[in-house]
């Protein structure tokens, strides 16, 4: 069982579609405007994790069976942080992870953003009172990175969406 808890923050990418729903209509919707959906966002991140068939959610996934030891379970969720909606994963430890362990876990977490987890998410529209809209894990974009917690909160403020980018396709 876990002992302790990792959390690994990355920025989101959230579109409508006002008009037409063609990509060439796509309307970005801001990290602050963001938080407005918040509760629609958090209610489809619980459906489509009723499709996980353990208790350890993407941990099941993780090939490199000595970090899979260690990370019992890994979830998605989004959280607001300074005013902005951002994605968080949870991963449940059941010991420290080293230097190069956290490296590769944070690789895995991209590795789900960008094809996995975040993919299927990105792809199911998320009604609001505002219309659909479409929520990523991924952003190829921008400068996309994923941090753990104690970094991501401790960056400076006007780092954003900054970073080193860390695996992905």
């Amino acid at each position: 069982m876990a002992n302790e808890m990792m959390r690994i923050f990355f920025p989101l990418k959230i579109v409508t579609y006002p008009e037409y729903g063609s990509d060439d209509f796509a309307e970005e919707i801001t990290p602050a405007e963001a938080v407005a959906h918040e509760d629609a966002i958090l209610a489809a991140i619980a459906r489509e994790n009723r499709h996980f068939e353990n208790d350890r959610g993407l941990a099941e996934y993780i090939h490199d069976e000595a970090l899979k030891q260690k990370v019992h379970s890994l979830y998605p969720s989004v959280e607001v942080h300074d005013g902005e909606l951002w994605g968080v994963m949870t991963a449940g430890l059941t010991e420290p992870l080293s230097g190069e362990e956290t490296a590769e876990l944070l690789d895995y977490v991209v590795g789900q953003n960008a094809d996995g987890y975040g993919e299927g998410m990105e792809q199911r529209p998320i009604k609001t009172p505002d219309g659909e809209i479409y929520v990523s894990f991924w952003d190829s974009g921008k400068n996309y990175s994923v941090k753990p917690e104690q970094e991501f909160k401790n960056g400076s403020p006007d780092q954003g969406y900054g970073g080193p980018v860390l695996g992905g396709m």
